[in-house]
């Protein structure tokens, strides 16, 4: 019979134990059905028809469209997190001074966090129409350009606008983290680095931007899953197209389960996805780590 001070000890672990059990089910089993049914075949219902081993995976393997899929969505991610952090902590820096309205300005900034991922994608889809489009009327009428352009009739010009409104929909969400860690920096240490002469730009390299890291991290990890798996920008605005220009993992993993049937070859993607985010994410971090046990 256990004593009460090993329970005491123990209770700890017994009070995760069951937050633990369900979040391994959570992830464990939906990972084991996307297995299953990438290691089978499978009709379009789901149902699955026999043993196919590898056939799922070398099928995609031997697909170009899922290597220019995967290397697009590396350059949708990678250039929609960095471009967030940067804007975010400039956004953030100066809604941390104090001024006249910072609440207002503040719940500004929400706004579009608010909104719906999908309606906002719908409004953007109708601003950048090449024919009666918001957008144009306004380069147009500030004389930036003097036709309309057709904004998602091109990769050229309609990738580069998905990754802009994927940058100005994640700006409030890492503004509110980078808040969190502004308003945890002391104030004291600022006023001190002025006695000693510190210029503006000298306090905030080398006291706020150290003191922001483990926020920094924390946004970038979170923006890097929710990016990766982003899916109403990209497919609300063009479908991947045109002629799959724009296609990224989860529009290509989308088409093949539910416009295409094939059900083992998605979740082969899917489980490509998986690994590719794990890996990202595992870069990321152990590059951190290295850099930070290297600055000690």
């Amino acid at each position: 019979m256990s004593s009460p001070f090993t329970l005491k000890k123990n209770l700890p672990y017994l009070l995760v134990l069951p937050g633990l059990i369900l979040s391994s089910f959570v992830i464990l089993y939906p990972l084991w059905a996307m297995f299953e049914l990438a290691t089978h075949k499978v009709n379009r219902f789901g149902k699955l028809k026999g043993f196919s081993g590898l056939e799922n995976f070398e099928k995609l393997l031997s697909d170009p469209l899922f290597y220019e899929s995967a290397f697009r969505t590396l350059v949708w991610t990678i250039a929609v997190v960095a471009l967030t952090v940067i804007v975010s902590l400039f956004v953030a820096q100066l809604l941390n001074e104090k001024f006249y309205g910072r609440s207002i300005a503040r719940t500004i900034i929400m706004l579009p966090w608010a909104i719906s991922l999908t309606m906002t994608a719908i409004v953007w889809r109708w601003a950048l129409n090449g024919q009666f489009g918001l957008l144009n009327k306004s380069f147009m009428d500030l004389g930036i350009i003097d036709a309309p352009l057709d904004w998602l009739a091109s990769a050229e010009l309609a990738f580069p606008m998905q990754i802009f409104i994927g940058v100005l929909v994640s700006v409030p969400f890492t503004v509110t983290i980078i808040l969190g860690g502004l308003s945890s920096v002391p104030t004291d240490i600022y006023e001190a680095a002025r006695v000693e002469g510190a210029t503006g730009w000298q306090q905030y390299r080398k006291l706020t931007l150290p003191l922001l890291k483990p926020f920094i991290h924390m946004a970038v990890v979170l923006n890097t899953i929710y990016v990766f798996n982003s899916f109403p920008i990209i497919w609300i605005l063009t479908q991947g197209g045109p002629a799959n220009s724009t296609e990224i993992l989860v529009t290509y993993l989308y088409k093949m389960a539910f416009k295409l049937g094939k059900l083992g070859e998605a979740s082969a993607i899917s489980l490509a996805m998986f690994a590719l985010l794990m890996g990202l994410t595992f870069v990321y971090l152990r590059t951190v780590m290295k850099n930070e046990q290297g600055g000690s």
